[in-house]
């Protein structure tokens, strides 16, 4: 990860970027990804690359279905339909890292957790936190800011049934790979097993030194890992906020609001 973030437009950055396809390569293959992610000089054009994506036939062919097959309450809407990119803070010290995008939420809004019930519970967690200009984000173009957070997935695609396979996973790890190296962060907050069970091969690409085993996923779980360089980056496990998980109450507002506290002691410190 970059000690210091570049200058970046943030009014390109998590919204449905405004360029053609014509303008950027697209990646075909694991391969292709790979290369495009690695030469990517910045956020910007990463999200470009990433957001023109093809790689994966099974979500290529999902989330376009989905986009033309809306959902009755969306049916006067023009989906996204692409690989969504990450959305907030270029200079983040905090990134969330979530699943995968949501068939009428991200896949359809353009925006990760945008237009969906984990959003809703997403965002009001980081107004309440101080990190969001705004308890909501339901569009594009609503006016929502996040101040020293990013949102990014693990896999970029909305995925059949929200499970994405294992190639599908390790097919679009470059991308959260590059994404991670240009972010000044020092926390992740993951949400999910899921997630969690995907850092360590990212995160050693990167560098770091992971423990062996793995610490298991648990919310609430912290853990410390360290760069040869002497950075540290603090792992901060959540329960995803997802409908199964909130209407239950697995997952709490309070239990919610205290993950992002202790994120915020920690990257504080650093």
């Amino acid at each position: 990860m970059s000690r210091g973030a570049r200058p970046r437009d943030p009014a390109r950055l998590g919204t449905p970027v405004a360029r053609s396809a014509a303008d950027d390569p697209v990646a075909r293959s694991a391969a292709d990804v790979s290369r495009l992610a690695a030469s990517a000089e910045d956020l910007a054009e990463l999200d470009a690359r990433s957001s023109c994506c093809r790689a994966c036939p099974r979500l290529v062919a999902w989330r376009e279905k989905v986009a033309a097959q809306r959902r009755r309450a969306f049916a006067t809407e023009t989906y996204w339909g692409r690989p969504v990119p990450g959305f907030g803070d270029p200079a983040a010290r905090i990134v969330v890292v979530g699943l995968a995008p949501a068939a009428h939420g991200g896949n359809r809004t353009g925006r990760i957790f945008t237009g969906d019930r984990s959003g809703d519970w997403l965002f009001a967690a980081l107004y309440r936190a101080g990190f969001a200009r705004q308890p909501t984000s339901e569009r594009v173009d609503d006016g929502q800011r996040l101040d020293g957070v990013r949102l990014v997935a693990v896999v970029r695609c909305a995925p059949p049934a929200n499970k994405p396979t294992p190639v599908e996973r390790d097919t679009c790890r470059p991308w959260l790979v590059r994404e991670l190296e240009l972010l000044p962060a020092r926390v992740l907050v993951v949400l999910g097993g899921f997630a969690w069970q995907s850092l360590p091969p990212t995160l050693a690409r990167l560098g770091f030194l992971i423990p062996r085993p793995f610490p298991s996923f648990g919310h609430g779980r912290s853990v410390t890992i360290a760069h040869p360089d002497g950075r540290r980056l603090h792992l901060l496990a959540s329960y995803h906020p997802s409908q199964q998980n909130t209407f239950t109450g697995k997952l709490t507002e309070p239990m919610l609001d205290a993950i992002f506290h202790r994120a915020r002691q920690l990257a504080d410190a650093e």
